[in-house]
């Protein structure tokens, strides 16, 4: 007599479908990282920039990730913003094919319609170029609309009062 789990065999389990389910995993995952590393604007390994600082009396506007330009072209970021007593210190991230002189200017400007600040650069004529964690000396502040307009509106009351 013969039992019917003498001929009843367990099938065998193929995991090729779990193997591919966790290889996109893997990459999604992977994917997701770098993403979230190129947004924050972080880096690993050497920097292909450096770094100095300028002080200004007024950044109104300006934020934190605006551009700083030379004759139009893109040549770094802001990459921070402090105050250091009564002045705003601003960090610059300038691309190390990019040499700044030691009495280039920089300038809080106006782009757009909108009124995006950033930062321009005006290049002056010395010799010797910024090191890594060097200073803007020469800084223009930001010009504000408001205070443009309360000049002009002060301006033509004193001129009625006389």
């Amino acid at each position: 007599m013969s039992k019917a789990s003498d001929h009843f065999e367990i099938p065998r389990k193929s995991y090729v479908l779990e193997f591919w389910v966790g290889v996109f995993t893997i990459i999604g995952m992977l994917s997701f990282g770098y993403l979230s590393i190129n947004i924050a604007g972080m880096s690993f390994g050497s920097s292909d920039s450096y770094r100095v600082t300028a002080r200004f009396t007024n950044i109104a506007g300006l934020k934190k990730g605006a551009s700083v330009e030379i004759a139009g072209v893109k040549v770094g970021d802001v990459e921070n913003i402090n105050l250091d007593g009564v002045r705003a210190l601003v960090g610059l991230k300038i691309h190390n094919g990019v040499k700044l002189r030691e009495d280039d200017i920089a300038q809080i400007r106006t782009k757009g319609i909108i009124g995006d600040r950033y930062v321009k650069i005006s290049p002056g004529g010395a010799e010797e170029s910024l090191a890594n964690g060097s200073s803007i000396t020469d800084t223009e502040s930001a010009v504000e609309f408001e205070e443009i307009v309360g000049k002009f509106v002060h301006g033509m009351s004193n001129e009625k009062k006389e």
